[in-house]
């Protein structure tokens, strides 16, 4: 494939021995396009492989026509012809960016040949490279993790998009600072400084983790959860010539993970503790007063006839009954008790901590005296009542499954007996619960 090369020469006679050294070469097929100024020849870049220039020409002299080639073809790689009184000028040139020179009027065809295929090779290399860099940068800034890279005396070498939005630091003023400098990191407990990971990675010759609960600060003093991991960097040889770590934000993943733990474990109607969450309250509540020697209560409040509610008004206005007798129970009860809605007009009621049985029974007798109260839905003035039944730890079980039997017994017998009321659980409603099954 032929490579096209554009020739810039005035003098007439040196262009004809340049042309004829360029055709000389039975390697390379260069199609060579002839032009005697600089004007003319800004206007046929397009498609060149190579330049080929007399920095002697007539619209333009020296650095002047070196410069002005450069800045419309910065890619395209430039060989000066000079003479060779003027080779000061030449190396100027080179410094500049040219690829290189040769002098005029001594010109070995097959070392201008060689020259040419050179450059061009070089070019297309450092073409090559360039798109890989520029391939490389775009994925790394693509990526939703931070990136940063260290030397092996711990010196920033490289920060992408995303770690100098975390850091607050852009890669050119981060670029030779300590890792420590840039990438603040600390307990999220004891506000000392963490491990360096990456100084561990380079040390042990190999992948690390950021220890858990870490946080990130930010040169604005911002401060951000983040998880991690470090490895190091070798070169061909095998040799660890720094280290690489890969950090990312976890603020918004543990939100969500607390968002799903909550959802899971509370009622989406009233945002009370559901029955998954109670009966980890019921074992906890079970464990501490086994080991202290303490009472709790438990309190199954089921409103008295509510199904007549949804059927006339509809549900809508049923359901915002249950959220106002929700925030209704839980006026009645100390902070470190717990309130659950179990489903459909079924509540739970955890009492922490009791001295005496007739302690649930004030608490109990101030819910049916609170829900008693008017409930102002909508247009409508709703009055309801509860059945509650009650049953106390270790009187009358030992463990959940027990307890929950048989506090539902004591509220069956609250609405038996004429609703509105609570009664405590009795020894002889289980005989009666048994007679009720076989009947």
């Amino acid at each position: 494939m032929s490579q096209r090369i554009l020739l810039i020469q005035n003098d007439a006679s040196a262009a004809i021995a340049t042309l004829g050294a360029l055709h000389h070469s039975s390697d390379d097929y260069f199609e060579v396009e002839w032009v005697r100024c600089r004007s003319e020849a800004l206007e046929r870049l397009d498609g060149v492989a190579a330049i080929l220039v007399d920095l002697d020409l007539p619209d333009s002299r020296g650095m002047e026509t070196f410069n002005s080639l450069l800045r419309a073809a910065p890619r395209i790689p430039i060989l000066v012809l000079i003479d060779p009184r003027d080779e000061r000028t030449a190396k100027i040139a080179v410094k500049c960016g040219a690829q290189d020179y040769l002098f005029k009027g001594c010109i070995e065809p097959h070392l201008l040949c060689k020259a040419v295929g050179s450059m061009i090779e070089r070019a297309a290399y450092s073409d090559a490279l360039f798109e890989e860099r520029e391939h490389a940068q775009i994925t790394l800034n693509s990526i939703a993790d931070a990136v940063v890279s260290t030397d092996l005396s711990g010196r920033i070498t490289y920060l992408n998009a995303i770690a100098e939005n975390l850091t607050g630091w852009s890669r050119a003023e981060a670029m030779g600072h300590p890792l420590e400098d840039v990438v603040t990191i600390v307990d999220a407990e004891t506000r000392r400084p963490a491990q360096n990971p990456m100084a561990l990675a380079i040390r042990t010759d190999k992948a690390v983790a950021l220890t858990a609960n870490c946080v990130l600060i930010r040169r604005d003093g911002v401060e951000a959860a983040i998880e991690d991991s470090a490895a190091p960097i070798h070169d061909r040889g095998g040799k660890v010539t720094g280290a690489v770590m890969v950090f990312h934000d976890v603020i918004a993943a543990r939100a969500l993970t607390h968002k799903m733990s909550y959802l899971a474990q509370h009622d989406s109607l009233t945002d009370l503790p559901n029955r998954v969450l109670l009966n980890d309250r019921v074992h906890e509540a079970i464990a501490l007063s086994s080991r202290y020697g303490r009472k709790f209560a438990v309190l199954f409040v089921d409103l008295d006839r509510f199904k007549h509610i949804n059927d006339s008004l509809g549900h809508p206005a049923g359901d915002r009954l249950l959220q106002s007798v929700a925030r209704r129970l839980l006026t009645c009860v100390r902070s470190s008790d717990t309130v659950a809605r179990l489903g459909g007009d079924e509540f739970v009621v955890l009492l922490q901590e009791i001295s005496h049985a007739q302690d649930a029974a004030i608490t109990a007798s101030k819910i049916l005296e609170v829900l008693g109260k008017p409930h102002r839905i909508d247009a409508h003035e709703l009055h309801v009542t509860a059945s509650i039944g009650l049953a106390t730890y270790p009187d009358d079980g030992t463990d959940v499954e027990t307890l929950m039997q048989k506090v539902d017994l004591a509220m069956y017998d609250a609405k038996e007996l004429g609703r509105n009321s609570y009664q405590f659980f009795a020894s002889e409603m289980n005989a009666r619960a048994s007679e009720k099954q076989s009947a």
